[in-house]
C-alpha cells in the first residue's frame, strides 16, 4: 500500500501524537509499505528526507510559542496538496484534525481514496489552557466541531476503551480501538545490581536511594507541580528522590516551587531524554512511577512504566484507570487528592515486597500492548479501508451502468 501520515508534530518534535504517529509509519516501512509524512519542520526551513521505503516531508513553520521545542505550519494547502498529489496515495492517517485534517479530507474526498484520523487530544486539553469562564463553552464548541468533522472520515482510531466510548458518546460514531505498542525488549525491568549502579553512576544519582520517577511534558495540564507537592510530602519520612524526565514552560516554576518546599536537593531535572539517549534505562532503577495529568488519551509513559515493571501511583482521570489497575498494579487518588498520592507513594516504598508484586503485575498488563499486535491493527485496518472504498466504487460505477442502460431502453421503447 502507498500510505500518507498527515500530522504537525513528528521527532524530533515530541509529543504523544508525534512518537505514535513515528511508531507506525516506521513500521509500515519496515513491512514494505511506501510510506510519505508530511510534517512541520522542526527547522527554520522546509526540507525532505528519505530512508528506504519512509520518506519524510517536513513544510515551513513557526515556533509555537506555547510548547517547548514545538512548530506549526500555517495552512499550507498548496505544499500538502502537490505532495499527495504526486505520492497517489491509497490510505491517509491524520494525527491532527485541524489545518492537516481538513487538508487530507479535501483530498481524499477527490481521489476517493480512504482517510482515518487517530484521536490523540480531547476538547478537555485545549480548554486547559484557558481561564475558567472560558472553559465550558470552548469544550463544547470544540465537540461540535469534533462532530461535524469526524463524519468526514472513513474511521475513526480511539487509542484506549475510555476515549473510544467518550467519542461514541459525544459523536454518536464507533471508533476502533487501537493503542500505542511496547517495545517490551527495549522497556523491561533492571537486570542486575550491577546494572543498576552503572546506570546512576551515568546519571549522578545516589547510589541506594529509592527514585520517584515522573517522565512528561512540564507544561500547565501536566500537573506536575501537584506530583511535586505530593512527593514533598513523601520525601519527609524518606530518604527517596524525586527524578522529573523532560522540558517545557513549567520548569522553572517547578524548579522554583522545589526550592520553596526545601527539597531542592532531592529533586533531579536533567531535562528531557529520549528512548535513544537512555529513557528506557531510567525507568529500570525507579522504584515507582507517579504522574497527575488528568488530560490523558493513552499514557504512553504509563506504559512505558509498566512495561519496565514498575509500580504506578497516579490520578482516576480519563483512560489511566485502563493502565493503573488500583490495589492490582499501583494506585489512584482523586485529581487533587494530593494526599492520597503522597500516602500511596509512601505505602510503596515502606513495603517493597507489595511494590515487587505490584510491578510485575504492571509487566502482565503491558504484554497486552505488545508492538507487533498494534501494528498488526492498522495493517489490517487500512487494508480492509481501502477494499471497502474499491467495493463502494464497483457499486457506484455498476449503479450508473444499471441507470444507464434502463435510460437506453426507456428511451428505444418510447422511439417506436
Amino acid at each position: 500500500m502507498r500510505i500518507v501520515y498527515l500530522t504537525q508534530s513528528y521527532p524530533p518534535m515530541i509529543s504523544g501524537a508525534s512518537l505514535f504517529a513515528q511508531q507506525v509509519a516506521e513500521a509500515m516501512a519496515q513491512r514494505g509499505h511506501q510510506v510519505l509524512v508530511i510534517a512541520a519542520s522542526d527547522r527554520d526551513r522546509p526540507y525532505r528526507m528519505q530512508n528506504g521505503d519512509l520518506a519524510v516531508l517536513r513544510l515551513q513553520s513557526i515556533h509555537n510559542p506555547m510548547r517547548v521545542g514545538q512548530r506549526f505550519t500555517l495552512y499550507p494547502r498548496q505544499e500538502v496538496m502537490k505532495a499527495l498529489h504526486d505520492f497517489h496515495p491509497e490510505v491517509i492517517h491524520e494525527h491532527e484534525p485541524l489545518q492537516m485534517g481538513l487538508l487530507g479530507i479535501e483530498y481524499a474526498k477527490r481521489a476517493r481514496i480512504p482517510i482515518t484520523l487517530t484521536i490523540h487530544q480531547l476538547p478537555s486539553f485545549v480548554a486547559s489552557y484557558l481561564p475558567n469562564i472560558f472553559k465550558a463553552w470552548t469544550e463544547t464548541v470544540l465537540w461540535v466541531y469534533a462532530r461535524w468533522l469526524s463524519r468526514k472520515f472513513t474511521s475513526i482510531i480511539a487509542p484506549t476503551q475510555t476515549i473510544s466510548r467518550l467519542v461514541t458518546e459525544m459523536t454518536g460514531l464507533q471508533t476502533n480501538t487501537i493503542g500505542y505498542g511496547m517495545d517490551l525488549q527495549t522497556f523491561r525491568p533492571l537486570l542486575s545490581c550491577d546494572e543498576g549502579i552503572a546506570i546512576r553512576q551515568k546519571w549522578n544519582l545516589p547510589p541506594s536511594v529509592p527514585i520517584l520517577l515522573h517522565v512528561g511534558r512540564l507544561d500547565t495540564d501536566k500537573r506536575v507541580e501537584r506530583v511535586i507537592h505530593a512527593a514533598a510530602q513523601t520525601l519527609k519520612g524518606s530518604d527517596a528522590h524525586l527524578l522529573i524526565i523532560g522540558d517545557g514552560t513549567q520548569k522553572p516554576a517547578l524548579i522554583k516551587l522545589c526550592k520553596s518546599l526545601g527539597i531542592s536537593d532531592r529533586v533531579h531535572f536533567p531535562g528531557y531524554i529520549s528512548k535513544e539517549d537512555g529513557l528506557p534505562e531510567i525507568y529500570r532503577i525507579a522504584s515507582l512511577f507517579t504522574m497527575a495529568s488528568e488530560i490523558e488519551t493513552q499514557g504512553i509513559v504509563l506504559l512505558e512504566a509498566a512495561a519496565s515493571g514498575l509500580p504506578i501511583v497516579a490520578v482516576r482521570a480519563t483512560c489511566i484507570p485502563e493502565i493503573v489497575h488500583h490495589g492490582i498494579n499501583g494506585y489512584l487518588a482523586e485529581s487533587t487528592d494530593l494526599n492520597g498520592l503522597s500516602n500511596a507513594m509512601s505505602i510503596l516504598l515502606k513495603d517493597p515486597q507489595k511494590a515487587k508484586l505490584m510491578g510485575k503485575a504492571s509487566l502482565t498488563l503491558a504484554a497486552k500492548h505488545d508492538l507487533n499486535y498494534t501494528n498488526n491493527a492498522h495493517e489490517q485496518l487500512y487494508g480492509q479501508m481501502v477494499r471497502q472504498v474499491q467495493t463502494q466504487r464497483g457499486e457506484t460505477k455498476t449503479g450508473f451502468r444499471s441507470q444507464l442502460w434502463k435510460r437506453v431502453k426507456a428511451w428505444a421503447n418510447f422511439s417506436k
